[in-house]
């Protein structure tokens, strides 16, 4: 397999450039370059970085333990927070959460509690280009790339509204991560190394981008992949996903297995289970037989409806029978609980349903 050189991770390389960056998204040795430069000293850095990461300031002059005349001064530097646009909580607690960016654009986030954890699905664009035929995302189109600091400041933003510690975090709203490698990497090394979110509580979901799998894979990351397979042919991978139909089925499947060795870490294949579709025994034994001797985790996730499509979710009986077919085959599998099914539960659903409020 030919070597890959993985991509520049940081946007940030220098202290004079980051005056023209929000300071969300930078790390303590640059927070603390950045206000030496600014005439201050060192431990300011420290002090900033706390107040952002740990405390959620969204503006400078909110810093108290900062000289006022100083804040007064540094009125024009952002901090990159976004604005909340929608707030909407379902029953059993989780909350979906519509935030404006700088520029205007409405992007998507979750919170998601238990017992025991805190989980925030993050978007990593403004819509998605990848066109799945199932999504609400892919029916509203594709805008642009998250930045850095746009993607942080979703989970800051659930960590505050929930008052607790965020525990994991999972690249599953809106886009597609692998396209916007850089940030997302970026953005995963800083909610590790700035926020305390271990690596291996991080989830990076993807379609299937020739090459994009190894390329992450060089990054020597400790984070979940996530591949969304959806089906156990090529066929109809290609009928729910036209963007997959340049990337061969064999070819994802080598790319995962290239990704197991290169890591030590398992592949997790997402597949979501439509009524009458992909969810009979046959497909179950094809699915079966992609996959076995792969070092890998089945993910069932039945279907939250849309209304663009006429696609249904199975009953609880058919998910289990699936379930149980591939368990009997060998396969390591567990099925997704659907959260927060009242508010429009599917990634893009509630911004589709917003939309006349925020255009």
């Amino acid at each position: 397999m030919p070597a890959v050189t993985p991509p520049t991770v940081s946007p940030i390389e220098s202290a004079v450039e980051s005056d023209r960056l929000p300071l969300l998204g930078q790390s303590l040795s640059q927070l603390t370059a950045w206000v030496q430069a600014q005439g201050q000293p060192a431990y300011r850095g420290k002090q900033l970085h706390q107040w952002i990461y740990r405390k959620g300031a969204r503006l400078l002059q909110d810093i108290t333990v900062f000289p006022k005349q100083w804040r007064a001064e540094q009125a024009a530097a952002a901090i990159g927070r976004s604005e909340l646009h929608h707030r909407a909580e379902a029953p059993d607690g989780t909350v979906k959460y519509l935030l404006r960016l700088g520029d205007g654009h409405i992007i998507e986030t979750v919170g998601i509690p238990t017992a025991k954890r805190l989980t925030v699905c993050v978007s990593s664009q403004v819509g998605c280009p990848m066109g799945c035929d199932f999504c609400a995302t892919g029916k509203g189109g594709f805008a642009r790339n998250l930045a850095l600091h746009e993607i942080v400041d979703q989970v800051l933003t659930v960590q505050t509204d929930f008052q607790q510690r965020v525990s994991n975090v999972v690249f599953m709203g809106m886009g597609e991560p692998l396209l916007n490698a850089d940030s997302v990497v970026a953005a995963v090394r800083c909610l590790n190394q700035d926020i305390g979110i271990g690596q291996r509580q991080i989830t990076v979901s993807t379609v299937g981008i020739p090459g994009h799998i190894r390329r992450l894979a060089q990054h020597r990351l400790q984070v979940t992949l996530a591949v969304s397979l959806h089906a156990s042919n090529q066929a109809l991978r290609t009928q729910l996903i036209p963007s997959a139909q340049p990337y061969p089925f064999a070819d994802l499947l080598q790319e995962c297995r290239d990704y197991v060795e290169l890591t030590g870490r398992r592949v997790t294949f997402e597949y979501i289970l439509l009524a009458g579709l992909n969810d009979s025994a046959a497909q179950a034994q094809e699915l079966a037989a992609q996959l076995r001797g792969f070092q890998s985790h089945v993910n069932l996730i039945p279907y939250n409806p849309i209304v663009e499509v006429d696609y249904k979710r199975p009953s609880r009986q058919q998910v289990q029978t699936f379930m149980q077919q591939l368990q009997d085959l060998g396969i390591a599998v567990s099925v997704r609980q659907s959260r927060g099914l009242q508010e429009d539960a599917a990634c893009g659903q509630l911004r589709a349903s917003q939309s006349g409020q925020s255009a």
